[in-house]
C-alpha cells in the first residue's frame, strides 16, 4: 500500500485530495485480491526493478533465439514505483478532463475525441476568466509551436501544450469544479522520486534498444485502469523514438474499457502527425472483477463496459479502425490477441475486404500456448502470422496468468469441450484410415 503513496503525501497528508480512482485503498493493497488472472508487481526498491529489467532482457534474448519476428512482453509495474504510475495517470486524466470541460462550454459536449476542437480565442478568454493565465500569457503558450495555427486546438495539441507548460517553474493550475478553487495540476515530487521517474524511462530505453538489436518486437502489457493512462503515455513516448522505420514497440489497448476507442483513435492520429509506425495489441481485458469492485467500494464511475456484448462491439470497432489505417497508410500493425472465433472470423473477412494480405505481416494473431489450437493451426497453415503466447517461470507465478482464460471468457468450457471433440474426431478418422501417426 505504501508504494502507492508519495513521500510528499505522507509528509503533508494530501492523499485525500486526490481523485478517488487514484487513491491508494487498503482493501486493494494486496495485488492478489480479485486479480487471479494476471500478476501485478509491487515496488520493493530500485534494485528489484533492475532485476526485473534483467529478466525482461533474457526474455527478449529467448524470443530472438526461438523465432523470426518474435515478440516479448513487459509490464511497467515491474519497472517503476506504482505511486508514479498512479499519480501520473491522475494528472493525465485531469488535464484531459479539463479539455473536455472547456469543449462542453464551447458547445461540443459528447463529441468524438478527434472531432473536438477548441477555438483558440475563446480558450484564451476562458483561461483568463478562470485566473489560470492572462491573455498575454496564454498567447505565449502558442508561440513557436504548431499550436493554434488553424485557430483551433484539439486533444493532441492540448497534450503537447501540457508537456511544454509543465517544464515551466510556475505551477500549472486548473479549476476544481467541486470547490471552485484553482489547484496545482502537478503535486510536489521529491528529488528522489523525480530520479525514479527518470530511471523507469531509462529501463524502457534499455529494453527497446535490446529488442531492436535482436529483431524482437516489444509489447507493453496493459494493467489496471488507475495505472493505464501513465503506462500508455510512457509507451507512446517510447514508440516516438523507436518506431520510426518499423513497429518495434506495441501498446496494448483493453477493449472492455469505455475509453478504448478514444484512446486508439487519438494515438493513431498522433502517429500520423509525427510519422511513426503505430503498433498495437488488442485484448478484451483481465481485471474486470477487481475494477468493478474497487469502483463500487470507492465511489467512482465503473470504467468497464456494462456487458460482454458491448466489449465485443468495442473490440471490433477498435480493430476495424486499425485495419482501415493499415489499408490507407501501411504504417500500422496489430496483434489480434483473442481466443474468440467470431473475432478471428471478423478479422479475416475485413482483411479480405480491405485487400490486406497475410504476407504483408501487418496483422498477426495470438493465443496462449495449449489453448484454442483449432484456431491457431488453421491460421498458420493458411499463411497468417500467428503466435502462441508462452508464460514461463515458477508454477505459483504462472498459474494466476493462465487462469485468466477461465475467468474472463464465459464460453471457455464450451470451447474446451469443442476442442476435445475435434481432437477425438481426428483420432477416429486416423484409426479408420490407418494413418494414426500422420496428418
Amino acid at each position: 500500500l505504501s508504494s502507492c503513496t508519495s513521500a510528499a503525501e505522507k509528509e503533508m497528508g494530501g492523499a485525500e485530495q486526490r481523485e478517488k480512482q487514484y487513491q491508494a485503498h487498503q482493501g486493494f493493497g494486496d495485488h492478489r485480491g480479485g486479480v487471479t488472472s494476471a500478476h501485478t508487481y509491487f515496488y520493493a526498491d530500485e534494485a528489484k526493478c533492475d532485476r526485473h529489467m534483467e529478466t525482461f532482457l533474457h526474455c527478449i534474448d529467448a524470443s530472438s533465439g526461438s523465432s523470426e519476428d518474435g515478440f516479448s512482453a513487459i509490464k511497467l509495474t515491474a519497472l517503476a514505483r506504482p505511486q508514479f504510475l498512479v499519480r501520473f495517470s491522475e494528472v493525465l486524466v485531469k488535464w484531459r478532463r479539463f479539455f473536455h470541460q472547456m469543449a462542453a462550454e464551447q458547445g461540443q459536449a459528447g463529441w468524438a475525441v478527434l472531432d473536438t476542437k477548441l477555438e483558440v480565442e475563446k480558450l484564451q478568454e476562458a483561461l483568463a476568466n478562470l485566473g489560470i493565465a492572462s491573455k498575454a500569457e496564454s498567447q505565449q503558450w502558442f508561440m513557436g509551436e504548431n499550436l493554434g495555427t488553424s485557430g483551433t486546438v484539439d486533444l493532441l495539441d492540448w497534450n503537447s501544450l501540457f508537456d511544454s507548460r509543465t517544464k515551466l517553474s510556475r505551477p500549472l493550475l486548473i479549476p476544481n469544479r467541486k470547490t471552485g478553487q484553482l489547484e496545482p495540476l502537478l503535486s510536489r515530487f521529491s528529488e528522489e522520486e523525480e530520479l525514479q521517474m527518470k530511471r523507469v524511462l531509462q529501463r524502457m530505453d534499455v529494453l527497446a534498444k535490446r529488442a531492436m538489436e535482436k529483431g524482437v518486437r516489444l509489447m507493453v502489457d496493459a494493467e489496471q485502469s488507475y495505472f493505464q493512462p501513465a503506462i500508455s503515455r510512457l509507451t507512446v513516448e517510447t514508440q516516438r523514438r523507436f518506431n520510426r522505420s518499423q513497429p518495434i514497440i506495441y501498446n496494448t489497448y483493453q477493449c472492455y474499457l469505455k475509453e478504448a476507442y478514444n484512446n486508439v483513435t487519438a494515438d493513431v492520429e498522433l502517429s500520423r502527425r509525427e510519422d511513426w509506425h503505430f503498433g498495437t495489441k488488442l485484448v478484451r481485458g483481465a481485471y474486470m472483477e477487481q475494477e468493478r469492485e474497487r469502483a463500487a467500494q470507492m465511489g467512482y464511475e465503473d470504467p468497464i463496459n456494462p456487458n460482454y456484448e458491448k466489449t465485443n462491439e468495442m473490440y471490433h470497432r477498435c480493430l476495424d479502425y486499425v485495419l482501415e489505417e493499415i489499408k490507407h497508410s501501411r504504417k500500422a500493425s496489430v496483434m489480434v490477441a483473442s481466443h474468440n472465433e467470431d473475432t478471428v472470423k471478423f478479422t479475416l473477412r475485413r482483411m479480405m475486404e480491405l485487400g490486406i494480405h497475410p504476407s504483408d505481416k501487418k496483422v498477426c494473431f495470438g493465443q496462449l500456448l495449449g489453448m484454442c489450437d483449432q484456431i491457431t493451426f488453421p491460421l498458420g497453415q493458411a499463411g497468417f502470422p500467428v503466435y502462441k503466447y508462452v508464460p514461463y517461470g515458477p508454477v505459483n507465478e504462472v498459474l494466476p496468468y493462465l487462469s485468466r482464460r477461465a475467468q474472463e471468457n464465459r464460453g471457455f468450457m464450451q470451447r474446451a469441450n469443442r476442442e476435445r471433440d475435434l481432437l477425438w474426431k481426428e483420432v477416429k478418422r486416423r484409426l479408420l484410415t490407418g494413418n494414426l501417426f500422420s496428418s
